[in-house]
């Protein structure tokens, strides 16, 4: 409990990226998910979330999905310090799977953007630094099936310049398959708390190709976050909670 109730750990990642411009190399991106806002963490976790990053100097901000359990009709306050996120080049949202559990999604979207927080619904952006550019993408979750919508990476990802390197923001790391057949260069992702505990650790080890850390699925790098939350009884064991920076590498 006193891990799951804690201060996340700030974890430092160098990632390379092949043909990666060199104005972009170091370039630093901030990595959160998992948040879980409710009925145990509310907006004093946020406050905390929001100062760790701040003190990162990020020039992007990623929130890749579970931002809370519940609607903002009722969670909004704990939400609201993200208006206070500070980077360079802006923050982004993508959806996980609990922001469909709760009458769908587009509140929180709606919400977001109220906090000055870009979702990524199937959608990229173009990240300018130092005169180079890197695509960010970001694609809904795959429980957005169930609403008639879910992820679409054509839509995310077609008719973009190839040339530049392309960061994905997806939830699930089971995404990683169509990533990698997108050309996707880094896929970040969260959804398995690392674990969170025994034996739902073993049980994430069978369901997702990288429970916590870097990994790879052909070309594909996969960065997965044990996030910043947790979901069900307040414990964490072996998969403290975390806030990651990212640096990129030429």
């Amino acid at each position: 409990m006193r891990t799951a109730l804690g201060d996340p750990v700030v974890k430092r990642v160098p990632i390379s990226i092949t043909g990666l411009a060199q104005p972009l190399s170091g370039l630093r991106i901030a990595v959160v998910s998992d948040l879980h806002l409710g009925p145990l963490l509310g907006r004093s976790h946020t406050e905390r979330i929001v100062r760790m990053i701040n003190a990162l100097e990020a020039d992007v901000v990623t929130v890749v999905g579970d931002l809370a359990d519940g609607k903002p009709s009722e969670l909004a306050p704990a939400a609201r310090p993200l208006r206070h996120l500070e980077s360079t080049h802006g923050a982004f949202f993508v959806t996980g799977n609990h922001e469909y559990m709760f009458d769908g999604a587009e509140a929180w979207v709606d919400e977001l953007h109220d906090l000055g927080v870009t979702t990524l619904l199937n959608e990229r952006r173009e990240i300018r630094h130092h005169g180079a550019v890197l695509d960010l993408a970001g694609v809904e979750d795959l429980s957005a099936a169930e609403h008639g919508r879910g992820p679409d990476y054509e839509r995310a990802l077609g008719g973009r310049d190839t040339s530049r390197p392309v960061v994905l923001m997806a939830h699930q790391p089971v995404m990683i398959e169509d990533a990698a057949r997108h050309g996707v260069d880094l896929q970040l992702s969260g959804h398995t708390h690392g674990g969170q505990m025994f034996p739902l650790t073993e049980l994430t080890k069978l369901a997702n190709p990288v429970v916590s850390g870097l990994g790879k699925v052909d070309n594909t790098q996969l960065y997965v976050t044990n996030g910043a939350g947790f979901f069900g009884p307040p414990v964490r064991v072996g998969a403290e909670p975390e806030i990651t920076v990212i640096e990129l590498r030429a």
